[in-house]
């Protein structure tokens, strides 16, 4: 989570006035957690008065903070849905919000929503010393880009193969991850997953592994309906994502069921090692 103290401005806010409390930020909300304080107000900014209408409706909002679509989206979810316990409101900055929305409307569009009237970036202070501002401006110090992953069809997943089909489908391609998807229950009885991946190979020398897993999650939340398709509800599925990364963005081109009893992609992989594309 990034610092709080780096966002803070000499702004009064807004007054709180005497009918709010602080409340601890219940585990349910689980992107404020770690966030740097562990207090909210309530009512909040998005006019909750009561924890249960906070963390139902904060709920919607936690797999678009998971896919990490801006670096800033936990803080600026947080800074409503879960107010710092200040003797002020802080709100967050317009410039800030626009920031987010740019990156992550393409992430809740993907998944067939649109950016919500209740986040109208308009609705925001315009200057930056008077509410949470990015970091940005303030350290600039150079970070590492990462590629992003796309919104995109689902790949059909290929059930039929041999070990040399798949060699080709690698030397087409920049990287391969297993992937093993299983369901879960949320504390309010919504549905998630648990995603685990490992990387079998990346042609990609800017980009680590755990880079690389981190990644292929995010694809995984951002394309939700092609996760949905992939996962079962009663036992874990294990899948080898395989695709490319090209101009920044990251795409799944193959998708490959992988069965203990099928030994054509363990053959491959393990051939990968010493095999020369053509």
């Amino acid at each position: 989570a990034l610092a709080l103290s780096g966002f803070l401005g000499m702004a009064t806010g807004f007054d709180i006035g005497l009918s709010t409390k602080c409340v601890a930020i219940p585990k349910e909300m689980a992107m404020c957690q770690k966030i740097g304080y562990s207090e909210m107000r309530l009512p909040n900014l998005m006019g909750h008065t009561s924890m249960e209408e906070v963390i139902l409706k904060s709920t919607t909002w936690q797999r678009l903070a998971h896919t990490d679509c801006h670096p800033h989206v936990r803080t600026f979810l947080c800074s409503l849905f879960a107010p710092i316990c200040l003797d002020t409101f802080i709100q967050p900055c317009r410039s800030m919000c626009t920031a987010v929305r740019e990156r992550c409307a393409p992430v809740l569009a993907c998944h067939g929503h649109p950016w919500p009237r209740s986040l109208d970036c308009d609705r925001f202070p315009a200057g930056d010393d008077m509410c949470l501002a990015s970091l940005a401006k303030e350290h600039g110090r150079p970070h590492k880009v990462l590629p992003k992953p796309a919104c995109q069809s689902c790949p059909a997943v290929e059930e039929f193969f041999t070990h040399k089909r798949i060699l080709e489908v690698f030397c087409d391609n920049n990287f391969a991850v297993k992937v093993k998807l299983s369901k879960k229950r949320t504390v309010l009885g919504h549905q998630d997953f648990d995603i685990e991946c490992q990387v079998e190979f990346i042609i990609q020398g800017s980009v680590l592994p755990y880079e690389m897993q981190n990644m292929i999650q995010q694809w995984l939340l951002i394309n939700e309906n092609c996760t949905e398709r992939m996962t079962q509800p009663h036992r874990p599925m294990v899948y080898l994502l395989v695709g490319n990364i090209e101009d920044g963005v990251v795409l799944v081109n193959h998708i490959y069921r992988w069965q203990k009893r099928d030994s054509q992609l363990t053959t491959a992989t393990h051939k990968w090692r010493y095999h020369k594309c053509l």
